[in-house]
């Protein structure tokens, strides 16, 4: 039982989605499927949650519409790239609603929850509670206006929607009021050492950015989730006093794998979730490792008769040209566009996608590279060879296999290595290495290429026939190897090899010395690849450099928003009237009572003084001792709550509100004039 991460549908799939789960993920069913394995491959839409009914919201239409448009389109891309799952859902089909339903109510009957109130945030307006990303405001960590209640795009940063400054509703514009409301909790510190068990002690093999992020979970401690949340977009919760609330995403989400498996097989769902035969892997990107390592199977032991996950090969991010690709920026390289764009190079993609592969950490996808891979590698060794023995076996015995007659050495070495290879390439597909394993398909185009350019069958051909049939029996039986070994990699390419080989074949021949026997009739030679020119290349890197100016230009627009406008002009004679100084904090305490003020001991070079200043909720006492400001050194001394204070630290503000140091570049004695 393979599963691919349920692609969330309020936007098309990129190269980031298809590198770090789709590709591995058809790999590996291909090879399994190759090898005489059952398989049942599922997938299928993610359909609920907060972003769909934004996009909605900003759109004007409804979720249904929205998830209708991407389901589509996301159906129709893995289509079009040779990923072909059994079945491809979705979570707003009936039976995924009937199947989460009937999930959730099992574990509410079995007293599985726990319920708690808590204060969540409420639109006074839009008479609603307000999910973390309905609530946008100004972030505090960067300054950028519009961050959300949970992540500021900008920086990048976690946030929770009581950190935002200024904090308004994304749906009225009003200020959101805290509000009391009730929901139902997977308690998982329950399973916590169940867990440890299952996974730290049984799963040491898998792979170690997937067994570390787990370990780090567990070892900070786990605890009660919210499995509902207030929203009307969704499966709603099955119980009587929960109008208004559904199932939240992430735990109806991945019961999808179940109810998709329902909706194929109805009558035989049970064997491929319960029956002890059966291996589940769950292909993923790391934003998914918590749930699908802690929180799902955690409600598959809670509900009970589920079988566990066997792996997790969980892939890191995937870059673009050196940035992290961003969906909401247009930084990316979408699936649906790429076959639009480049007709007849699927297979191109997978590979590089592939040899790229963020396996264990972050890698990069550069058009240059794409290009130089494609070109170097699938045209100049795989198809080169490929091509080489079909054409010349047409020209010389008429397009039959020939006889293999008396090997030389060179023929002996060449067969020698082809089981080593097919060894190296069946360990790494069974351990999820699937970079290694490609260069393993290509370690064996490159044997044959190298063997082809080494003998020169068009040489020996001018005089000797025999060697000449020698030496393209040993090319052609490599080239049925290479179509057994490519198909996981490159199916398109793989079937036109078949065609062109005209001839059975299962993996159980790969490596054999005979795989076509002589006399058997080959098909016209036909490119298996074609190269990708500098034009095509250009036009890409061209988009996203218009994309880039585009973001770059609003940044700095943003930026300027937050300048404050310039002040009253002031005379010389008024500047000179200020003597400001460095110094260095040497002790900070908190004044009582108050909650933005400090109370700073600084050396100033000329005395140690005393300055109170309101920078409490920005800096912490801590943050303070050792550091080098600058100050207003003859300011009229002044009582702040009882503390008489000698100056004026000089701050920066932005449009955020958040003050921030004016200090030297470098470090300078305490007492120096700035002037």
């Amino acid at each position: 039982m393979v599963t691919c991460a349920l692609p969330y549908a309020n936007g098309p799939v990129h190269i980031g989605h298809l590198a770090g789960v789709y590709v591995p993920a058809d790999i590996y069913v291909r090879y399994l499927r190759m090898r005489g394995e059952e398989v049942l491959y599922v997938c299928g839409s993610d359909e609920h949650g907060v972003p769909i009914t934004i996009k909605a919201r900003q759109q004007g239409c409804t979720p249904q519409d929205i998830v209708d448009k991407y389901h589509k389109i996301i159906d129709e891309s893995f289509k079009s790239l040779g990923i072909k799952f059994d079945i491809y859902g979705r979570t707003s089909s009936k039976i995924h609603e009937e199947t989460a339903s009937e999930f959730f109510k099992k574990l509410y009957d079995e007293g599985k929850f726990i319920t708690k109130e808590s204060e969540q945030y409420f639109d006074p307006e839009a008479n609603t509670f307000l999910a973390d990303r309905y609530i946008v405001g100004t972030c505090p960590k960067c300054g950028a206006e519009g961050a959300y209640g949970d992540q500021c795009e900008k920086c990048g940063c976690t946030l929770s929607p009581e950190e935002l400054i200024n904090p308004k509703s994304k749906l009225s514009g009003a200020a959101p009021i805290k509000k009391k409301t009730t929901h139902w909790y997977l308690p998982l510190e329950q399973y916590e050492q169940w867990l440890r068990e299952w996974i730290l002690e049984g799963h040491k093999e898998w792979r170690p950015n997937v067994y570390g992020q787990v370990k780090s979970w567990l070892d900070g401690g786990l605890q009660p989730r919210a499995v509902t949340r207030d929203l009307e977009w969704g499966v709603p919760v099955p119980v009587e006093g929960a109008e208004g609330k559904v199932l939240y995403v992430w735990f109806d989400a991945p019961i999808g794998y179940i109810s998709n498996t329902k909706e194929l097989l109805p009558n035989d769902w049970e064997k491929w979730w319960k029956s002890e035969d059966t291996r589940l892997v769950h292909f993923i990107g790391k934003d998914n490792i918590v749930f699908h390592c802690i929180v799902f199977p955690s409600m598959l032991k809670a509900y009970g008769g589920y079988v566990l996950p066997e792996n997790v090969p969980a892939n890191e991010f995937l870059n673009l040209e050196g940035d992290k690709i961003s969906t909401s920026k247009g930084w990316a390289v979408w699936a649906h566009e790429y076959v639009q764009d480049f007709p007849g190079k699927e297979d191109a993609l997978r590979y590089v996608l592939t040899a790229n592969a963020p396996e264990t950490k972050d890698n990069d996808f550069s058009w240059k590279d794409f290009q130089t891979r494609n070109n170097s590698e699938l045209v100049a060794i795989f198809g080169n060879f490929v091509n080489r023995a079909v054409v010349l076996t047409h020209k010389y015995f008429g397009g039959k296999v020939p006889a293999c007659g008396e090997l030389q050495q060179i023929d002996r070495d060449v067969l020698a290595e082809i089981p080593a290879i097919r060894e190296s390439l069946e360990k790494n597909i069974e351990n999820y290495k699937f970079r290694e394993a490609l260069k393993d398909a290509m370690n064996l185009a490159r044997l044959g290429n190298k063997y082809i350019s080494d003998t020169e069958p068009w040489k020996v051909a001018k005089t000797d026939m025999d060697r000449t049939a020698t030496i393209l029996n040993i090319s052609l039986q490599l080239c049925a190897s290479l179509a057994i070994a490519f198909e996981p990699f490159t199916p398109f390419a793989a079937e036109r090899l078949r065609k062109m080989i005209d001839s059975p074949l299962d993996w159980n021949m790969l490596g054999k010395e005979e795989i076509l026997t002589p006399g058997h009739q080959l098909q016209a030679a036909e490119l298996l690849f074609t190269k990708i020119e500098d034009a095509e290349i250009d036009r890409q890197l061209e988009r996203l450099a218009a994309i880039r100016a585009e973001r770059e230009a609003a940044e700095k627009a943003e930026a300027a928003k937050m300048v404050s406008p310039q002040k009253a002009e002031c005379s010389f004679e008024d500047f000179e009237k200020m003597d400001i100084r460095t110094a260095t904090v040497l002790e900070a305490v908190k004044v009582p009572k108050t909650d933005k003020l400090l109370k700073l001991t600084i050396d100033t070079g000329i005395d140690k003084r005393t300055i109170v200043s309101g920078i409490a909720e920005y800096y912490t006492p801590e943050d303070m001792i050792g550091k080098q400001i600058c100050i207003l050194a003859n300011l009229k001394p002044r009582i702040i709550r009882g503390i008489e204070s000698h100056g004026m630290i000089l701050m920066a503000k932005q449009g955020d509100g958040k003050m921030r140091f004016v200090t030297p570049q470098e470090t300078l004695a305490n007492g120096a004039e700035i002037g």
